[in-house]
């Protein structure tokens, strides 16, 4: 059942024991918004615990209360009153659907998402990111935003934003941005964070970049994370952002090996909506941004997503 914001609010109100996941291969968006959020409901006096069933990028172990994060065993049954699921719908949140007993809220901004197996959903694609929900939940539930609070949502908002260059940056994502910085948070600090990089991820983008091929007549560009090359990086974040802008591409894609029959794609654009080709293939995400994973060997993998993107843009 679609509910709205302030019912949303009143969900969170209600209950007393919550569970907050959100979905494998985390980003800034995804961290954000839970550790934003478990720090409001323990504000509010809930009893509250969060669990993410993937490894962290490193990037994000600087945000605050991360130590709290938890991964499933594939033995824990845990029981609460509310599981809020966000930035993601059911399917890719891993272990963690099947470990609580719970009725599910979940709190998005993907258009693709259509609610399946959630007791209530609350979606708005115009925000730019979850954390901009979660900013906006928050005026509903007496909740003052501490500094730590803020850190957390600007890191998901700038980062879901391409730092507020991406076209689902709206007046209301700024106002969002303005409000947090007035809350404590400096901008440049979360920019260098989120920038660092490691020697050996620096040595991967280096190799990854040797990869870059052209189709199409250069409308679209794409990078490959062989199994070699994934061996070696820690995080592939913001390795799409330094081909999107090459001139006349349209669609930009990163296709990563993950294991040997485990591949993962994530797309950008400036006019197809690669939302619908990530839907095609079991993925999701905005028309701008998406992404999917595809359960076959590296090469067939990217002939699979070549070819989708082809029937796209022709």
């Amino acid at each position: 059942m679609q509910i709205e914001l302030r019912e949303a609010a009143a969900k969170l109100k209600s209950a007393q024991k919550i569970i907050v996941t959100a979905h494998i291969n985390p980003d800034g968006d995804a961290i954000g918004s839970s550790l934003a959020l478990v720090q409001i409901l323990k504000l509010m006096h809930k009893d509250v615990r969060i669990f993410i069933d993937d490894v962290l990028p490193p990037n994000f172990m600087i945000l605050p209360f991360v130590d709290n994060i938890e991964r499933p065993n594939d033995n824990d049954r845990l029981t609460a009153d509310l599981l809020i699921i966000l930035d993601t719908q059911t399917d890719r949140i891993g272990r963690v659907f099947n470990m609580v007993e719970a009725p599910i809220l979940n709190i998005d901004h993907h258009v693709t998402n259509t609610g399946a197996n959630v007791d209530y959903l609350y979606l708005d694609p115009n925000a730019a990111a979850t954390c901009e929900i979660i900013f906006n939940i928050s005026k509903y539930l007496d909740v003052e935003l501490t500094m730590n609070i803020a850190r957390c949502l600007y890191t998901g908002l700038a980062t879901d934003t391409g730092f507020f260059n991406y076209a689902n940056t709206k007046s209301s994502t700024m106002r969002a941005a303005a409000a947090l910085i007035d809350a404590g948070v400096k901008p440049n600090e979360i920019a260098e964070q989120m920038e660092r990089k490691s020697l050996a991820d620096f040595k991967g983008l280096v190799e990854t970049l040797k990869t870059m091929q052209l189709f199409y007549d250069g409308k679209v560009v794409g990078i490959f994370v062989n199994e070699e090359i994934a061996k070696s990086v820690d995080s592939t974040e913001g390795f799409i952002d330094l081909i999107r802008v090459i001139d006349g591409v349209d669609v930009a894609f990163l296709l990563t090996c993950k294991s040997e029959n485990l591949c993962r794609v994530s797309m950008r654009s400036k006019t197809v909506d690669v939302s619908k080709i990530a839907r095609s293939l079991g993925g999701g995400g905005h028309i701008r941004a998406a992404g999917c994973s595809i359960k076959t060997s590296f090469e067939e993998a990217k002939q699979i997503i070549v070819d989708a993107i082809g029937e796209a843009i022709n």
